[in-house]
């Protein structure tokens, strides 16, 4: 089976009404791309998020094969974002992880190939290489997981690259750093700190806040994915990589200053298990297809806590 090179125009997205998913369903809609949502609408996925966005909307689990086999066909892509995505929740109890990550992968995979899907794209992490001291992870390097949410997103690649090389499905893999932006559960760094300092409250910050991640905000993300969805080649990665690598430390500044508050709101808690110290991204493959990130840190940081400020009934039914 070869890949198309065309831009998709039926397309599937799995996980489409959480953060990233419903981000990239509404920029397709935008262009006129016909969408099919396929979300368990587990506590990260919210109908709310695909309000007012052109959709057709199927509540079910991405491991259930029957299921499935009534969906998929009929679509000329599959983009999966399907997935249990919270490192702390993934340490607590890892079983759902494996289920959705892994066995939801092959389900899906297997699908698609039974149905001829001629473009799938696997949606995939940075925190699979495991932590990096210097320098930047290109796409051959090894995975190293060490967390339970991190093996499970290297078991789906492995999953979905073996359908690749096995059975010959134009699967490609992206994956990326920390993401944020309008919408994002408040469980993740940016918004819970956000949310927190808007209603007053202390923010938590891990150990001595050293920790490093590279920021990519997620439009910059979905560009990124719509350009391996439409030219990736089966079975290889590709890396997306965004605009600003920050310490907790330092984030943790810009975040205060952009909620106009001082380190007095800032609580230092004990660190968690297992916590990588560094995630980098070489994205030179993907830069050389056309994609550069778009959106500058600090511009995407206050758009976004705009949005949250703008937004409370959004994000306060969640709390």
């Amino acid at each position: 089976m070869t890949a198309s090179t065309r831009e998709p125009s039926r397309v599937l997205v799995t996980g489409g009404a959480g953060f990233i998913g419903s981000a990239y369903t509404r920029m397709l809609a935008a262009d006129g791309i016909a969408v099919t949502v396929l979300d368990k609408l587990t506590y990260a996925g919210n109908p709310a998020n695909l309000e007012g966005v052109a959709h057709t909307f199927v509540h079910g689990d991405v491991c259930d094969p029957v299921l499935l086999s009534q969906v998929v066909p009929g679509h000329d892509a599959v983009v999966n974002f399907a997935a249990e995505s919270h490192v702390d929740r993934s340490i607590e109890g890892a079983a759902e992880f494996v289920r959705t990550n892994v066995l939801g992968v092959q389900a899906l995979m297997q699908a698609c190939l039974d149905a001829g899907i001629p473009r799938v794209v696997q949606v995939s992490t940075d925190e699979v290489y495991g932590s990096i001291d210097s320098g930047s992870w290109n796409e051959f390097a090894p995975l190293r997981p060490r967390s339970p949410y991190a093996a499970s997103k290297a078991g789906g690649d492995m999953i979905a690259r073996s359908y690749a090389i096995t059975h010959g499905l134009p699967v490609s893999i992206t994956r990326c750093g920390n993401n944020y932006g309008p919408r994002q559960y408040p469980e993740k760094v940016i918004p819970l700190f956000v949310t927190n300092l808007l209603q007053g409250r202390k923010v938590p910050l891990y150990g001595d806040g050293g920790n490093v991640r590279d920021w990519v905000h997620v439009d910059d993300h979905c560009a990124g994915i719509r350009l391996v969805a439409r030219m990736g080649e089966p079975g290889e990665v590709y890396h997306i990589a965004g605009t600003a690598e920050l310490s907790n430390v330092r984030l943790t500044e810009r975040i205060l200053a952009a909620c106009g508050a001082g380190w007095d709101m800032v609580e230092h808690v004990e660190d968690r298990k297992g916590h990588d110290r560094r995630y980098s991204l070489d994205d030179a493959r993907l830069r050389a297809m056309g994609y550069a990130p778009r959106v500058g840190f600090d511009q995407g940081l206050a758009e976004t806590v705009r949005w949250y400020a703008e937004n409370p009934d959004w994000w306060k039914a969640l709390l």
